[in-house]
Order: structure tokens, then sequence, then C-alpha cells
């Protein structure tokens, strides 16, 4: 058998406490005797509290708790505990018996709602049934920057055990003290804002009206009313032809907190606009290759910043391309073009640029008022190397708001070269500067050239490859004899056809 020892000082105690402290002895022998644990003691249960109010602190978010005392005797504290799904879960024990109020805390209430219960506890170990329980109010806050809305919602506040009256919404702007701003029923559970300042902190509270005078109130819930900063510009820089396609540059404020744009094409003047593309841009710059245009069409294109709202706010100028035509029109050709269109700036000169088929040199300038130029044709055929002679028409943007300097070009216009040749069928070599040299005419520079004169025996009498060299009516020096020659002509030209030609020329000495 197990022996216990007591040992208690006496003399600060009083005589009730003494019984109890034997009482105690003797329930402690007895249960050593019978192996019986602490815990299988029988007391009296107690009653439980009532809890009568939870509220957070807006501030700290901490918990204020509070109850009304059990009406059992005997109590030596209270337990508080979270509640959840019908269990409760111990948070702390207060050794007060006259304790009616605790504060918890926590981080919780600002992310969402907290239930709590109490129970009263008597010695030694008798813990009264769980409290009614109630919950915090948890508040959120939405904006919507499209419809410039702020939607405040909150969960229900318990009406046990005192009815709620309604609700009411505090309202602090960018630290500033609170204020109410609106009042509700107790069966609403959301009041939306419909107006608001923006680049601003809101922050909210609601607070439960309770029957007596009493509140409860939420977190405190802020959100700020920051917007995407719109371009305050969009400058289309050019619209140019490259190739086949059109290659499109626009420049947006670099201050802008906006990255996605639209695009948009309209082709001739009574199409409408419709959107091509979606591009983005972190840095300002927005490129595009649109390889769908019809070159020879005139396209316009305007860029829109696109917001949060997927809604346009900023739109740039409009820019087109150029569309060159070419006619011929006897021994001229015609240049026809559409002014470029909208730059923010203007319209400089414009530069013709001929391709003979070398590539593309810049031949003049001409007015920004004009559209068109005709080019005499025979002061550039014998320039020409290749298949066709192009041209393209160039034009730079001066004097734009944003220091940018636009620049395009038209599509090509391209005519085939004239390859004639003439022969003329006499000439007189008499030395009176009319008429004495014997050379075909081309209306182009060839390629490959021969020419051949023979007599009619047969017999090579002159032979050049160079289109610019002249039979002047002799042979090996010594003039020839009045009569007929032969000629054969053999030429490459600048479009690849090779061209042979036989004739007979008169040489015929004027007296």
């Amino acid at each position: 058998m197990p022996v216990f020892y007591l040992s208690l000082s006496l003399t600060v105690l009083n005589e009730p406490i003494l019984k109890n402290i034997e009482r105690y002895i003797i329930l402690f022998f007895f249960l050593s005797l019978t192996d019986i644990s602490w815990s299988q003691i029988i007391c009296t249960v107690p009653e439980s509290p009532q809890l009568t109010l939870v509220s957070v602190d807006p501030l700290s978010g901490n918990v204020n708790i509070n109850w009304d005392l059990s009406p059992s005797s005997g109590i030596a504290g209270y337990v508080i505990y979270k509640f959840s799904d019908g269990v409760g879960i111990p948070v702390d024990t207060i050794w007060n018996p006259l304790a009616t109020s605790y504060t918890h805390i926590t981080p919780a209430t600002r992310y969402f709602t907290v239930s709590y219960v109490v129970a009263a506890h008597r010695r030694p170990n008798c813990i009264s049934p769980l409290s009614n329980h109630l919950n915090t109010i948890f508040a959120e806050a939405k904006i919507d920057t499209c419809n410039k809305i702020i939607t405040i919602s909150w969960n229900r506040y318990l009406s046990e055990p005192k009815n709620v009256t309604g609700y009411k919404l505090s309202l602090s702007v960018n630290g500033g003290p609170f204020s109410e701003i609106a009042e509700v029923t107790p069966d609403s559970l959301k009041f939306i804002m419909r107006d608001f300042e923006t680049d601003s902190e809101y922050c909210f509270i609601v607070t439960a009206r309770l029957e007596g005078g009493k509140i409860a109130e939420s977190n405190k819930v802020c959100l700020s009313t920051a917007m995407q900063r719109p371009p305050d510009w969009i400058n289309a820089d050019y619209a140019t032809v490259n190739g086949n396609k059109i290659s499109l540059s626009f420049t947006s404020d670099p201050f802008s907190e906006i990255s996605s744009f639209s695009l948009e094409r309209k082709t001739g003047n009574s199409g409408s606009f419709t959107e091509i593309a979606r591009p983005v841009s972190t840095s300002g710059a927005i490129k595009f290759i649109d390889e769908k245009a019809d070159i020879r069409s005139v396209n316009y294109y305007r860029l829109s910043a696109i917001n949060s709202c997927n809604k346009p706010i900023t739109i740039s100028n409009t820019a087109s391309n150029i569309v060159l035509t070419l006619e011929r029109i006897n021994s001229n050709v015609l240049l026809k073009w559409n002014h470029y269109r909208n730059w923010n700036g203007e319209i400089g000169i414009y530069n013709l640029y001929l391709n003979t088929g070398n590539g593309y040199s810049r031949i003049f300038e001409i007015a920004s008022s004009d559209s068109s130029v005709l080019i005499d044709y025979k002061n550039i055929m014998y320039d020409i190397t290749a298949d066709k002679v192009c041209f393209n028409i160039g034009v730079e943007e001066i004097s734009n708001p944003h220091g940018i300097t636009g620049s395009s070009l038209s599509c090509e216009a391209c005519t085939e070269p004239v390859e004639n040749i003439t022969v003329p069928d006499v000439f007189t070599p008499n030395n009176d500067l009319i008429n004495d040299l014997f050379k075909p005419v081309l209306s182009f520079t060839p390629v490959e050239y021969i020419m051949i004169i023979s007599n009619r025996q047969g017999k090579t009498i002159f032979e050049t490859r160079n289109h610019n060299v002249s039979w002047d009516g002799t042979y090996e020096g010594d003039p020839l004899p009045q009569g007929i020659y032969l000629w054969s002509l053999r030429v490459l030209t600048p479009s690849g056809k090779t061209i042979t030609k036989t004739g007979t020329i008169a040489v015929y000495f004027n007296r």
C-alpha cells in the first residue's frame, strides 16, 4: 500500500479551510486504496455562462469577448474556446470567478470570421457545457475600376442574445478619421459605394448595432483606388510598304502603366475600322507587320490603349500607306500618289527614287503639296540595266511634338523598258558634219552588242562590240566607194532578249 506524506503549515489557515483540507486528505487516501484516478471524481457540473458580445478591435485585429457570469456557485474561472464545427478548441483559461471579458490576440480576423464560446470551471475538474457561440464580423472590400464602384460585404452577426438592429459602415480616406457613410438593415450583408477618388487608400469598418446600445465591430479592410495610368498620347510613327507587306510603328507615352493595345485597320475612305491585332508593349514601342493588307490600296491604321476593363481609352493619330501608280504617256512616265496622313507633325518634301537595275537612288525632290510628276523616258532609258524600271516615293515627318521623326515609303511602281532598235538606210560620210556616221539607234543600253559591215562579196570591212562606236564609211582608213553595203546586228537587251537584225546601208557622197 502506498504511503503519503502531507506537510502543511496550519497556522495561516482559518477553520473553514482546515475542514476542506481534511476532506481532501481523506478523499486522497481513499482513492489511493481503491486505485481510482482523479478524473473519475464525481462533481456537480456548473451552469454555462452566456456569451454576450464578440467584437474585433479594428486597429489591432484582436477580439474582445464578453460574457455574463455562470449562475452556479463555486466557480473558479472561465475557459475561452474557438468554436468550429460544433467543437470547442481551448484558447485560454482565466482563473478569476468574477471575470466577464477577455481579449484574444490573433491575426486571424484579417482573413476570416472566428467563432467563440466560453465555459465555467468549478474545481477540481468540473467544466460547464459550452455557452452559446458568437462570431466576429469579417468584412471584405472589392473595387471595380471599370464601373467605378466599391463593394463592401460581410458575414451576419448572430442576433443572440441581443438582436441586431442594423449595420453601420464607416470610411477613412488616406489615413483620416473614420466617419459614418451608410446604415443598412439587419438583413443586408453588402453595400455598394458608387463613386470614389482615384489614387487613394480607402478603409472600411462594419459595425453591428445591437439592442441595448451595444456594438460589434469588424476588422478594418483597406484597398487602394489606384488605377492604371493611361497614356497621355500615342504617336503613329509610320506606315511604310516593305515588299508586299506594310510595316507599322507606334510610340506610346512611356509613363503609362498600360501595356495592352488594339490595332485597327480601315481600307479605303468609305470603309470602317476593324481590329486586326492585340499587340503588347512594356517599353512604349509597338511594332507590327501587316501581312494581309493590299499594298495597292490605301490602308488607314490607328492604335488604342486597352485598360483592364477591356475598353479603349487613348487613340493614336491615323497612319496610312502611300500608293504609287504609273502610267505611260507617249515617251513620258506619269507617276501619281496619295498624300501620307496623318502625322502629328508635318509632311516634309517628297523624294522620288529610281531603280534602273542597280538599286534605288534618289533622283530629285518634290514639294509636299504635289502628288504627281511627269518623267521624260528619254532621260532614263540609257540607264536601264534590268528587265524593268521602278519608282518609289518616300516622305519624312518634321516638327513632331514628341520628338519622333516618321518616314514612309510607297509601294513600287514599275514598267518594262522600251527596247527599240532603229537603223538608218543611208548616210553621207563627206565630212560636212551632217549624217557623216552610221550607227543603229537604240532606246536602251545593251548588255551585249556586235555590229558587222560587209561589202557585196561578203568581206567584213567594219566590226564593233561597242554600241557607242559608229562606222565612218572607210576601210582601214581609206574611204570606200559609193554603193550598197550589208550590215548585221546582234544585241542582248536589259530584259534578256536577244535581237538579231540584218539590212543594207547606202553610202552616198554629197557633192
